[in-house]
């Protein structure tokens, strides 16, 4: 068990007012047995919720500004699934820190994931109004950028293009260009060849019915010739 004060010492938090701190470890478990507490921290957990959602939105279209909209929801939805929010939770020992009721402890609420992720919800909006946005961006921006990191592994989760302005931008510094280089055939089935370029070297070429499948392709042959795809 660690202490609410020790807690928010090793995970590098500084509350103004304790008693948010306190409000947002006691889960309702324990309300039930100690009539001191004077609230569990649902009421937290449900403004965390909504400050988690903003933040990682805002994070996510700045950090990734040609990723369209459907591909920056499903990376947003990856990054506070309750698994992942758990794992934060783990990662600063928030569940030895918290307050629960006997039954609760015994049954292994310390390491269960939908508690972790409702007391790391708690804990945002505790820190939302103790101190502000700016804090709880302090705080988080780490934590994403890691997360995004292992959440981007998974493919499926983006488009070709997508996935290639995630690579160039983390390992060249650079955004991908695409070019229409050619297009033939009758108008009603034309095709059109782009292709891409990273800094100064050229890194694929696609061929498709549509300048989008085409750049889309090309994509796709820039990511097989970086080794990004199996």
């Amino acid at each position: 068990m660690i202490l609410p004060d020790d807690f928010a010492r090793q995970a590098g938090l500084v509350f103004s007012d304790p008693g948010l701190l306190r409000r947002a470890l006691t889960h309702r478990s324990y309300l039930n047995e100690h009539t001191e507490a004077l609230e569990d921290n649902e009421r937290l957990e449900f403004l965390g919720d909504a400050v988690l959602d903003c933040l990682t939105g805002a994070w996510l279209y700045e950090r990734f500004p040609e990723i369209d909209e459907g591909q920056l929801t499903r990376l947003r939805s990856a990054l506070v699934r309750t698994e992942q929010l758990a794992g934060f939770a783990s990662q600063i020992r928030m569940g030895e820190a918290l307050l629960l009721g006997k039954g609760e402890e015994a049954s292994g609420g310390r390491d269960r994931a939908a508690l972790l992720c409702g007391a790391f919800e708690a804990l945002i909006g505790a820190l939302y109004l103790d101190s502000g946005m700016e804090n709880v961006n302090e705080f988080m921006e780490p934590r994403l950028e890691s997360a995004v990191a292992v959440v981007l592994e998974d493919d499926s989760l983006l488009d070709a293009r997508s996935l290639l302005q995630v690579w160039a931008q983390a390992e060249l510094g650079e955004t991908p260009r695409y070019r229409t280089v050619e297009s033939y055939g009758p108008d009603h089935a034309r095709e059109f060849v782009v292709e891409v370029a990273v800094g100064k070297d050229l890194r694929g070429r696609g061929t498709g019915r549509s300048k989008q499948s085409a750049a889309q392709g090309a994509a796709t042959d820039a990511l097989s010739q970086a080794g990004r795809l199996s």
